[in-house]
């Protein structure tokens, strides 16, 4: 979607004291995500002209999003001095005629559902939705000519909380109109708080044109609480899932699978259920079996599971991992292993079969080393490979070896065991049991 001669201001200030948590309420992830990037991504698609009001760890909010995102800004709001979303905007200066104001918790709305504030034309266009059970919203008032006022909860009347239109919390002012009403508010309210919401009797007042947009409730949900984050999460799932099963991604038991907002899927893939796929992962002609976990890495026409674990850094092409093995930071280029293996900072090249129980012990306590292990190597079961050691091609490893020199030259067999040793009618003498 292209920009339009908008500008967008999203609210970011509040503390979300009801998300009971000491990380601001904007910054809690969201399909992998702070919930605030899915706003701003919203906007971005309709708009060249963006700020984000911050106050509440204003720090930690202006770090995340500006690594986030380019060109956009970032106001302060003087929440001492003028609390509340009218506080927000003030000091503001829109560079576009129309200016939209977007809620940082709002993390399902979009880009398209934001269409009918563009292509409506009104002094003020205000959202509101329907609901059977309007409590914990302001109460929208209309009348033939549109919106004549909207009232918050703690300051109506019982007639108007019996009203079922509720304020959804986006506006979009004519620049003029914000410019003129601003200056002109007050908190005489039980909140003590600057309300944006009286803008609109003030332009009702001055026989402005208000209208209502009637939305859909799920496009504007807002998240005040963990149960609201994780009920709006549900449904971030469900659009990123049902996106990449049209896109022709197999999905076995959908509604078991987490999939982040930033994993990409190419080609041809199937996860199975109870999979989680999470960063910037990248999937291509690939299958993941049940109650696997992908983390920040890359498979391109390989398998991997059930139960197999890719810690970030990882890479597969044309690779086979099985269940219960771990990487961490390793390509694997044509590799078969097969169950119960770890494999770390490792390079490993293809027609090399990794036996189970092999562990690249790639730690000494203070550094982390790489392991490097050629083609067509044979590596055994119950294997260390201790770092940093480079193993070149058409080399086989005995089960049970400790490799621990820096560099195996190729076509060599490495043996490394104590030998075995047994000690006749042991058995019978450490229980005390007479032979049979």
């Amino acid at each position: 979607m292209r920009t339009h001669p908008l500008s967008v201001i999203i609210l970011a200030a509040g503390k979300g004291s009801r998300m009971k948590s000491q990380t601001a309420k904007v910054l809690h992830p969201f399909s992998g995500r702070p919930m605030l990037y899915h706003s701003i991504k919203a906007a971005k698609a309709i708009s060249d002209d963006v700020t984000i009001v911050v106050a509440h760890q204003k720090e930690e909010v202006i770090e995340t999003i500006g690594a986030l995102f380019d060109e956009i800004t970032f106001a302060i709001q003087d929440i001492e001095q003028f609390p509340g979303t009218g506080g927000a905007l003030m000091g503001i200066k829109p560079k576009n005629e129309k200016v939209l104001v977007l809620n940082g918790d709002m993390p399902l709305v979009t880009a398209e559902a934001l269409k009918g504030f563009l292509e409506a034309d009104a002094d003020i266009i205000m959202s509101i939705f329907d609901l059977e059970d309007p409590s914990g919203y302001g109460r929208v008032v209309l009348s033939d000519a549109g919106v004549e006022r909207i009232v918050e909860e703690k300051d109506a009347t019982p007639e108007e909380l019996t009203i079922s239109h509720v304020n959804a919390g986006v506006y979009c002012f004519k620049r003029d109109v914000l410019a003129e009403c601003l200056p002109r508010l007050n908190n005489h309210n039980a909140q003590e708080e600057y309300y944006l919401t009286d803008i609109i009797e003030m332009a009702r007042d001055e026989h402005r044109k208000v209208l209502p947009l009637l939305i859909d409730e799920e496009h504007f949900k807002g998240v005040n609480s963990r149960a609201d984050l994780e009920a709006a999460d549900v449904i971030m799932q469900r659009r990123i899932k049902s996106a990449w099963m049209k896109a022709g991604v197999t999905m076995q038991l959908a509604d078991t699978i987490y999939i982040e907002e930033s994993v990409v899927f190419k080609g041809e893939c199937i996860v199975e259920n109870g999979v989680r796929i999470t960063g910037t992962s990248s999937i291509e002609n690939s299958l993941i079996k049940a109650h696997s976990v992908v983390e920040d890495s890359v498979m391109v026409d390989s398998d991997c599971g059930p139960m197999a674990h890719l810690r970030p850094g990882s890479a597969l092409y044309g690779t086979h991992i099985g269940n219960f093995v771990e990487t961490k930071k390793a390509t694997l280029r044509g590799v078969k292993a097969g169950h119960l293996s770890y494999l770390g900072d490792a390079e490993i090249d293809e027609g090399t079969n990794i036996g189970a129980g092999t562990i690249t012990c790639n730690y000494d306590g203070k550094s982390k080393y790489k392991t490097k292990i050629g083609k067509n190597v044979f590596v055994g079961s119950d294997t260390q490979i201790v770092a940093p050691c480079e193993i070149e091609d058409d080399v086989m490893i005995a089960a049970g070896t400790t490799v621990t020199g820096t560099k195996i030259d190729s076509g060599v067999l490495v043996v490394s065991r104590t030998p075995m040793k047994i000690v006749k009618n042991f058995y019978h003498k450490f229980f005390g049991k007479a032979e049979s």
